[in-house]
C-alpha cells in the first residue's frame, strides 16, 4: 500500500524567534527603559510647571521664535521638539525597522504577518471608535481620527521592563515589533492626511538628499563621519519641512537607506552602530524634551470638565484604552484563525490581552498627531492632551496590572521559552 502522506505539522505562533531580532529587543530595551523613566519624569514637570504660578514662563518660553525666516525655518520653541527632536526619534525608529525587515522578525511573511496585521487592528479599531464617538454627538470633529491609533514605545517597554520580565521573549518581541510597525504606519498617515500644502521643488530636493545619504552612508570611510551624514541630514530635514511635509518623515526615509546586513559572526551593521549611536540622544534627550514642550496642560476643573465633555476628548481615551487593544487581540486571533494556527506551549489568549492592554499607551505620536489635526490653541487640542494623558495613564496602570499577573503566572509554571517548550505544557 502506499504510504499515507504526513501531515503538516500545525502552526503556531510566537514558537520561534530569530537571532536579529532577539539582538534588536536588548538594544531597545537597554534604552528604552531609561527613555521611558525620563520621559515620565519629563511629562510630570510639564505638568506642574503648566499648572503652576509660574505657567505664564512656560507659554512664553514655547512661543519662542528661533531660527532664519529666509529658509522657513522661524520656528517657536514648540515647533522645533515636534519638528525637530522628533525627527531623531523616527530616524531610530527607521533603523529598527530596517533592522527587522533585513534580520528580524519582518523579514519573512510567516513570521511578519501577526505583528503587522496586529498593527494594522489596532489602528482600525481605535480610529474607528473615535469616528463612531465622534459622529453620535454634536461638537464633535472627525480630523483627530488617528490620534489615538500610535503606541508609544519608550513607556510599552518601561512597563514591560517592570512588569513582564518573564514573559517569553517572543511575546516581548511582539509588542515592540508591533509598536514598530505601528509607528510607521502613523508617519504614514502624517504624511497622507496631515500634509495642508505641498511643493514639488522642495520635495524633490528632500529625496535627492535621502539619495545622497544612502550613498554616503554605503561608504566604508564616511560611515563613521559625522560631518559627511550630519549635514546631508539636515540638509534633507529642511528640505522636507520646506516641501509641506512633515519634517519627521525625513527620519524614516533616512534610517531606511541605511545597510542592516550583518558582516558576519560577532560584526554589527552600519544599522545597527547607528542605532547605537542615536538611541540614547532619542530616548534621554529628544523624546523627553518633546514631551516637556508638549505634554503642559491645564487640569483645572474646567479644563478638565471641558474635555470630559469633548467628543474628540471621548474618542481618544476611549479608543486608547478600549480600541486599541480589541484590535490588537482581535487581529492576532483572526490571523490565528484563517491560518488555523495556535498559541505556541506555555502562552494563553491573556497574555496576547495584556499586551493588547499595553498598546493603548499613546503618548508621544498621539501627541504629535493631535497637534497637526487641530493645530496650536485650538480647544480641542487641550482636551485631546487631557485625555491622552488620561488614556495612556490607564492603559499603563491596567495593562501594567494584567503584564504582572501573567508574570506571576509565567513564574508559578515555570515555562520555558517557547521555541524550547515542551509541547504537553499547560497553556494558561
Amino acid at each position: 500500500m502506499p504510504a499515507r502522506p504526513k501531515s503538516r505539522p500545525a502552526r503556531r505562533l510566537f514558537s520561534s524567534l530569530r537571532a536579529g531580532s532577539e539582538r534588536n529587543l536588548l538594544d531597545t530595551f537597554r534604552d528604552e527603559k531609561v527613555g521611558g523613566v525620563l520621559l515620565l519624569v519629563a511629562t510630570v514637570v510639564a505638568l506642574l510647571w503648566a499648572n503652576s504660578p509660574w505657567s505664564a514662563a512656560y507659554s512664553h518660553l514655547l512661543g519662542i521664535v528661533i531660527g532664519p525666516a529666509s529658509l522657513h525655518l522661524d520656528l517657536t520653541v514648540a515647533q522645533w521638539a515636534t519638528d525637530g527632536l522628533l525627527a531623531i526619534f523616527f530616524f531610530v525608529v527607521g533603523l529598527e525597522l530596517k533592522r527587522e525587515i533585513v534580520e528580524g522578525e519582518l523579514r519573512r511573511f510567516s513570521t511578519a504577518v501577526v505583528p503587522a496585521v496586529a498593527a494594522v487592528g489596532g489602528m482600525l479599531v481605535p480610529a474607528l471608535v473615535y469616528v463612531a464617538v465622534n459622529l453620535l454627538q454634536d461638537g464633535g470633529s472627525l480630523s483627530g481620527w488617528a490620534v489615538p491609533t500610535a503606541t508609544d514605545i519608550a513607556f510599552a517597554v518601561a512597563v514591560l521592563a517592570v512588569a513582564g520580565r518573564r514573559l517569553p521573549i517572543t511575546l516581548r518581541v511582539f509588542l515592540l515589533t508591533l509598536a514598530v510597525v505601528d509607528d510607521l504606519l502613523a508617519i504614514v498617515v502624517i504624511a497622507v492626511f496631515y500634509t495642508d500644502s505641498l511643493s514639488l521643488g522642495w520635495l524633490g530636493a528632500a529625496l535627492v538628499g535621502v539619495a545622497a545619504f544612502g550613498v554616503a552612508v554605503r561608504r566604508t570611510g564616511w560611515t563613521r563621519s559625522p560631518f559627511v551624514l550630519l549635514p546631508l541630514g539636515l540638509l534633507t530635514w529642511a528640505f522636507m519641512h520646506s516641501s509641506g511635509v512633515h519634517a519627521t518623515i525625513a527620519g524614516v526615509l533616512l534610517a531606511l537607506t541605511v545597510p542592516a546586513l550583518t558582516p558576519g559572526a560577532g560584526g554589527h551593521s552600519v544599522a545597527e552602530r547607528l542605532e547605537h549611536r542615536w538611541r540614547p540622544l532619542s530616548a534621554g534627550v529628544a523624546v523627553p524634551l518633546f514631551a516637556l514642550c508638549a505634554a503642559g496642560v491645564s487640569l483645572s476643573a474646567e479644563s478638565i470638565s471641558g474635555a470630559v465633555g469633548d467628543p474628540v476628548a471621548q474618542g481618544v481615551a476611549l479608543g486608547l484604552v478600549i480600541g486599541k487593544p480589541l484590535g490588537i487581540v482581535t487581529a492576532t486571533w483572526l490571523v490565528a484563525r484563517f491560518t488555523r494556527a495556535t498559541l505556541a506551549p506555555g502562552l494563553a489568549w491573556w497574555d496576547i490581552v495584556a499586551v493588547g492592554l499595553v498598546g493603548g499607551i499613546g503618548f508621544t505620536v498621539s501627541l504629535l498627531i493631535g497637534e497637526l489635526a487641530f493645530g496650536a490653541g485650538s480647544p480641542h487640542t487641550e482636551h485631546l492632551k487631557v485625555a491622552i494623558l488620561a488614556g495612556s495613564a490607564t492603559a499603563a496602570v491596567v495593562g501594567g496590572a494584567a503584564l504582572a499577573l501573567r508574570d506571576r503566572y509565567h513564574a508559578r509554571t515555570s515555562a520555558p521559552r517557547p521555541e524550547a517548550a515542551d509541547p504537553g505544557a499547560p497553556t494558561g
